[in-house]
């Protein structure tokens, strides 16, 4: 079973993340993952810490001659703002350190400070703060570009894109091929398809900065070239639908999640929601007249398009 974890604080020294369950053989490329690390970093709007970290791959474990070896894999992404915290931020205590440490003593709504601190009885938000960090989310990237090179051997490709800034959103459902030529750019603004939507888009950022506020988003993940029968219908915890919606809440800031088109089916009849099955006696195969359901029916793919928004 494919398994990740991550560890690592915003301004400690790096950024790990270990890798288990993906078998030996499995082409790796360093360039794919430091280019999915470029693109995490891209984006008008973006905040001030992007600016500063140039976010490379360093693997350590797991894979000899550019191929997975079947061992536990293991991966390093190095803060460059390290070499501003080593004082304030020692593994190992020293004398005076208590006074070059940045404490927080001011919790963030919206953010780990103020509950977190009361879990661990803290005094100071800063050990909740960094690892709490939507800079965690770095380690993230580097395990997903890893798990895309193995889905890659199967056809399957995963990207994403954004369909909404605050109240603008796409007016058109985005199609996999302007998604795929979306993921070529070497210039990112907002990651949206239409670039007309996208300058509405960068309207409502700039309103935002001119007012000194923050706005939110939506971001559509779509895999692509899915078979038939991935998850199961059989346990709670087995069904697909539930592990990615758990994964994309687990990120930092997320709120919600919609798998297919959720929220629409939810104010409508269901005669205009199903999507319907239809039979091709040629290649011997269903296929649906729509994707509403997000490519997963009872927790399992039935081959067409997953789509997650959030």
């Amino acid at each position: 079973m494919f398994r990740f974890e991550t560890a690592g604080e915003s301004h400690g020294e790096c950024l790990v993340a270990t890798i288990t369950g993906l078998p030996s053989g499995v082409p790796i490329s360093l360039e794919k993952i430091n280019h999915e690390l470029w693109r995490r970093q891209q984006g008008f709007g973006r905040g001030g810490r992007m600016k500063i970290e140039t976010d490379t791959a360093h693997i350590v474990a797991g894979v000899r001659h550019s191929i997975t070896i079947g061992a536990p894999i293991a991966v390093i992404v190095a803060n460059k703002d390290w070499k501003n915290w080593t004082e304030s931020m020692p593994v190992e205590d020293y004398e005076g350190s208590s006074e070059k440490f940045k404490e927080v003593k001011r919790p963030r709504p919206g953010h780990a400070d103020l509950i977190g601190c009361i879990k661990y009885d803290f005094n100071d938000a800063r050990y909740i703060l960094e690892r709490a960090s939507a800079r965690e989310t770095t380690a993230r990237v580097a395990v997903g570009a890893l798990a895309k090179a193995y889905l890659a051997e199967f056809g399957i490709e995963v990207l994403s894109h954004v369909v909404g800034v605050g109240s603008e959103t796409m007016t058109h459902e985005a199609t996999w091929e302007e998604i795929k030529e979306l993921s070529k750019k070497e210039e990112v603004l907002l990651g949206c398809v239409d670039p007309e939507t996208e300058l509405r888009f960068k309207a409502v950022v700039d309103e935002a900065y001119r007012t000194g506020d923050t706005v939110g988003g939506i971001f559509e993940v779509r895999a692509h070239g899915v078979p038939v029968g991935l998850g199961s219908h059989i346990t709670w915890d087995s069904r697909l639908d539930g592990k990615l919606a758990q994964a994309i809440v687990s990120m930092q800031a997320v709120k919600g999640v919609e798998v297919g088109y959720s929220l629409e089916g939810a104010r409508a009849f269901g005669s205009k929601v199903q999507d319907t099955i239809h039979y091709n006696k040629e290649d011997r195969a269903f296929f649906r007249g729509a994707n509403r359901a997000g490519g997963l029916e009872g927790g399992i793919t039935n081959g067409q398009d997953i789509i997650t928004s959030r």
